[in-house]
């Protein structure tokens, strides 16, 4: 998932890393070098180039200690491979401050790449609760969280209107929408990321939970995903892409070419993140004016979304430990978490900017994404995410495209995911 969509972009953003210092100012855990000095800061692309100007004002204030963005690609994937092989290096890592995908806070930990931290020296209580759960590994704090995001599922509103009827709350509301209204308008019915790539793992890992599944259990000690509700979920995906409501193509798509297909007017219905929201309600968009967002639909009602976002996490070996702490602690003051939503329409993770009328007025998604963050689960977590995703997102989707029955991939599934090493 990208880390400025989450992840918007689903996912990710801004990059830095939190320190291991604890308040006497003595290195905690780990943490390596002098306190204080420049940084460097790693992170995905930021594709709407907030965080260069956020970072400016850290950098006139704070001049012996001046932050050197480095901007990975993009794509998830390809973020996680640079940053896991300059983190092998060990003391040659040029990365003091690290912006990680909430789904690999455990993967780092457990490498050994990160340190913990001191919980009393960051505002985890100003946060919304759920989010500071994909920053812990084994009952620690090892990073802060910086962005958060949830799915949605956006709609055409004007479209619903005409028809006299309320967005779908259960999937067999938004089974039967997308089969019969979506055609009447020359619409595809829906569409969320099901290219085989991390998004896909996100979007299988939604439908598991909301038909009360789980993936793994005890920090990936356990194989849960044999039961009877991913049979469930895996297999609403599957008939929806066999029975034609779910557009075949949409198993190309990852989070960009799902919202440029909602904003250039060719889908009912879309799972994306907010940041889709802003792009098709924006200037140049087709349906401007006509976009609606609630909660992801399940079984029986709302369903569960997985967490996106980014938490900054410090390299053991950060040169400038006490450094990147006080810079994560501007990263996360509510002047900064602002323009992280205001300048780069990422969800923050301060919880009272949910409920401020000003943003609300500007961003009038932000109710519904705050009951969609509060429910939320974060996605599996192992010290092999990546090779647990990987798993996950071969087996859906030769479910989706008819290889294999839902049951049967829901077998594989565990059968694949018990022969990954657990540490």
């Amino acid at each position: 998932m990208r880390w400025i969509r989450a992840a918007g972009r689903g996912l990710l953003v801004a990059a830095v890393v939190l320190t291991g210092y604890v308040a006497s100012g003595t290195p905690a855990d780990g943490a390596h070098g002098a306190g204080r000095g420049p940084l460097t800061l790693a992170t995905a692309g930021d594709l709407t180039g907030y965080l260069g100007p956020l970072l400016e004002g850290w950098n006139r204030t704070h001049p012996g200690e001046k932050v050197t963005l480095v901007e990975l690609p993009d794509s998830a994937d390809e973020t996680h491979a640079q940053m896991t092989t300059d983190l092998r290096g060990g003391g040659r890592s040029r990365f003091d401050v690290l912006n990680i995908d909430v789904a690999w806070t455990s993967e780092f930990a457990a490498a050994g790449w990160i340190s913990p931290l001191d919980r009393g020296r960051f505002p985890l209580h100003s946060f919304l609760p759920p989010v500071v759960d994909t920053a812990t590994y084994d009952g620690r704090l090892y990073a802060v969280p910086y962005v958060t995001n949830a799915g949605l599922l956006l709609y055409r509103e004007d479209v619903l209107a005409k028809e006299g009827v309320a967005p779908p709350r259960t999937w067999a509301e938004l089974e039967r929408q997308a089969r019969t209204i979506a055609p009447k308008y020359g619409l595809d019915g829906y569409a969320g990321q099901f290219l085989p790539y991390e998004g896909l793992t996100v979007n299988a890992a939604e439908v598991v939970y909301s038909a009360g599944g789980t993936i793994l259990g005890d920090e990936g000690e356990r194989v849960t995903v044999n039961s009877e509700a991913a049979r469930e979920g895996i297999g609403f995906l599957a008939d929806g892409v066999r029975d034609g409501w779910i557009a075949k193509k949409s198993l190309t798509y990852k989070e960009e070419e799902s919202k440029q297909a909602f904003q250039d007017g060719h889908l009912l219905f879309l799972r994306n993140w907010p940041y889709a929201y802003v792009g098709a309600s924006g200037k140049g968009s087709a349906v401007a004016g006509k976009v609606g967002a609630v909660p992801l639909p399940g079984p029986d009602g709302p369903g569960t979304s997985v967490l996106g976002g980014s938490n900054l996490a410090v390299n053991t070996h950060a040169r400038h430990p006490d450094s990147a702490a006080r810079l994560i602690a501007y990263l996360t003051t509510e002047r900064a978490q602002r323009q992280v939503l205001t300048k780069g329409a990422l969800p923050p993770v301060r919880a009272a900017l949910y409920q401020d009328p000003e943003l609300i007025r500007e961003f009038p998604y932000l109710p519904t994404l705050r009951a969609s963050v509060l429910a939320a689960a974060p996605r599996p977590k192992s010290p092999r995410y990546d090779q647990v995703s990987l798993v996950v997102q071969a087996v859906v989707h030769d479910a989706m495209t008819g290889h294999e029955t839902p049951a049967a991939a829901v077998r594989r599934l565990a059968r694949e995911l018990a022969a990954i090493p657990r540490r």
